[in-house]
């Protein structure tokens, strides 16, 4: 592993010549490639350069106790503790900085919630769900964007809302958010105020440039329709909706929400480009172990992964045991914590699954 991490610093240390060298300034793509590079390399190095200046300390510290000087021995004994812990966790530190990073981690999200078992209160949750990921990409000042949406009657919320996220790095922290929420609650409709269980779906994709998705125009059936729903009465005066077929997998978009078709159309294949994309990432891992599926992150979408309790204002999250009393304060969008310790629980079971 040092070695590894030697060679990396070399590295390091070639780019910070190249992003000072007047030729190189001067070619914008190469320039942003090494700028690109130097920064993903950064924490890594950083960490490494603090690993060693411990580890110096520490033999440094060890040397002295073999001295004469009794004063010193007990100073330096009080220190080498801390120091021994210090080192373990930047070790630690740097196992997990060199774990093969997910390409997709710095990519914008398209977001899908969609309404399962439940009818009517699976469309309010899915509502819920909605905005708690939008006030979460609120704090983080991304943009959001919806794609698609399909309303869930006169009650409010969605059978379906599909929605592009933009931020840096907001797969990295979204991804683990795909699978079932399920919800327990009285339902506004309950007169004898019984607890109902629903249940939403969500799924995290990255989203996908055109040039990884080669779609064949002729593979596409495009169809146009009038818009249905909410809008007043030009809604249904043009045949602005568009419904997408990608034949050769029957994947199927549609999207309704702008008055222009061309609008419609643009958001539709962004929607296919991206299920196309996550298609051929679990193509490529169906053939590998169900623990290396876990160090991909990929995520089992069937799999029930929170639970929104609210006669008891609890959020479970079952992946990793966490429970909450904060249900109010999660839904407004304040999840980073629930989110931290994911990340952090998959990146030790990469951990495990590199030492194997």
């Amino acid at each position: 592993m040092f070695d590894r991490l030697k060679d990396v610093e070399t590295r390091y240390e070639e780019l910070e010549r190249q992003l000072s060298n007047p030729d190189v300034i001067t070619k914008l793509q190469v320039y942003q490639k090494y700028a690109r590079e130097h920064a993903d390399l950064r924490g890594l190095v950083e960490t490494y350069r603090e690993y060693e200046k411990t580890r110096g300390r520490l033999e440094e510290d060890q040397g002295l106790l073999r001295g004469n000087d009794e004063e010193l021995k007990e100073i330096v004994k009080e220190e080498i503790p801390q120091l021994k812990e210090n080192l373990a966790v930047l070790e630690d530190k740097l196992k997990v900085l060199l774990l093969p990073k997910d390409p997709n981690d710095d990519r914008n999200v398209l977001l899908e919630i969609r309404a399962g078992t439940g009818g009517d209160e699976a469309g309010l949750f899915a509502g819920d769900l909605f905005r708690m990921y939008a006030r979460y990409a609120e704090f983080n000042r991304w943009k959001v964007e919806v794609m698609s949406s399909n309303p869930a009657g006169g009650m409010g919320g969605f059978k379906e809302i599909i929605a592009l996220i933009e931020g840096k790095g907001a797969y990295s922290r979204l991804k683990y958010e795909s699978g079932v929420h399920r919800v327990q609650r009285v339902p506004v409709t309950e007169a004898q105020g019984r607890i109902h269980t629903s249940a939403v779906t969500v799924a995290v994709l990255p989203e996908a440039e055109e040039v990884e998705v080669n779609i064949d125009p002729n593979e596409l059936r495009i169809d146009v329709y009038h818009s249905g729903g909410h809008g007043g009465q030009s809604v249904n005066t043009t045949d602005s909706a568009v419904r997408i077929t990608h034949l050769p997998t029957s994947v199927v978009v549609t999207c309704q929400d702008e008055k222009s078709q061309l609008k419609n159309k643009a958001k539709a294949m962004k929607v296919l480009r991206a299920r196309l994309l996550d298609m051929m990432v679990a193509k490529q891992h169906e053939d590998i172990s169900e623990a290396r599926k876990s160090q991909v992150g990929t995520g089992d979408r069937s799999e029930r992964i929170r639970t929104y309790n609210f006669p008891q204002g609890r959020v479970t999250e079952h992946r990793i045991g966490l429970t909450r009393y904060d249900l109010e304060n999660f839904l407004d969008g304040n999840i980073q914590e629930v989110i931290d310790a994911l990340t952090t629980h998959f990146q030790a079971e990469a951990l495990k699954q590199s030492i194997h």
